[in-house]
């Protein structure tokens, strides 16, 4: 079992800056994994765009990983998308884990004018993952989808010029870790996320976020190995709130059941937060700094 965090970039963590120290705090207390939540649009709050704040987390850590958990991709370019991993995975010296999903509420889609349906979101998604990890290659490519095109750059006059490749690829082999989140108990996202190399998970019909039980991970587990084609390591990820490194029982309960990462919440509802006021940063903070719930 390995140990990371999960942040909102908004409110009093919008600065990158602040971020960045909160990474480094992570990093020192002994997390395996530092992830940030990745919105442009919730309620009215200051809101950090994800992909700068990850760039000042590269610059401020050495050894933890980090990345988005999750980036709702139907609402993104994949070329786009590419090029911002691969900087980022460059500039973290191959850190990066890349969390994608489909979007979980109409503030994702809604809202901003993008694809309502959740079966052509998920369609979209498909189809964004094939053409992002074919971008990752570096290989010249031309791809003509149902949503997405990318032809290259053929070069004025050259029709006979093979495409120009996105480059550079990512520093890992043989490319950046792709998770992939859904709700549980519907089935088809953990279908999906069984060709990929991990599962975030929600419970579904919950409250806001609420995480699966440790029966629930079991379940998943489950499922997700009986949906997998290649035999490469796949994470599951499950998560909550613990009030500090002794308080490990929940934590220990999914790792017998098939749980590879805990995900700390360190967002401000668990540490008593009613949608308004000041955020609880000291309390949130302090549990940045007291370290996983681990042996």
């Amino acid at each position: 079992m390995r140990y990371a965090v999960s942040v909102p970039p908004f409110a009093d963590f919008f600065q990158p800056r602040v971020l960045a120290e909160l990474a480094r705090e992570a990093e020192h207390a002994g997390w395996d994994g530092f992830f940030v939540w990745d919105h442009v649009l919730l309620w009215p709050t200051p809101i950090c765009d994800t992909w700068v704040a990850l760039a000042a987390i590269a610059l401020a850590t050495g050894h933890i990983r980090i990345g988005p958990v999750v980036t709702p991709l139907p609402r993104r370019r994949p070329v786009k998308l590419a090029r911002e991993a691969v900087s980022i995975d460059h500039l973290s010296g191959g850190r990066l884990i890349l969390g994608i999903g489909s979007g979980a509420g109409p503030w994702e889609y809604d809202y901003l004018g993008e694809q309502p349906s959740p079966k052509v979101r998920g369609e979209m998604l498909d189809e964004a993952l094939d053409l992002l990890v074919r971008l990752w290659t570096g290989e010249p490519l031309i791809f003509d989808g149902r949503f997405y095109t990318f032809r290259g750059d053929l070069g004025p006059g050259r029709p006979d010029r093979a495409p120009t490749p996105l480059l550079p690829r990512p520093v890992q082999e043989p490319r950046i870790p792709i998770w992939v989140a859904g709700s549980w108990p519907i089935k088809a996202p953990f279908r999906r996320a069984a060709r990929w190399d991990g599962v975030a998970p929600l419970k579904a019909g919950a409250g806001f976020g609420e995480p699966p039980t440790p029966e629930d991970t079991r379940a998943i587990a489950e499922f997700c190995a009986a949906h997998r084609t290649a035999d490469t390591p796949f994470d599951i990820l499950s998560g909550g709130h613990t009030d500090g490194p002794a308080d490990t029982s929940v934590p220990r309960a999914h790792a017998a059941n098939g749980a590879t990462w805990w995900i700390e919440d360190i967002s401000p509802w668990p540490f008593g937060w009613q949608w308004q006021g000041p955020w609880p940063v000291e309390a949130m903070r302090a549990r940045i700094r007291a370290g996983p719930p681990a042996a």
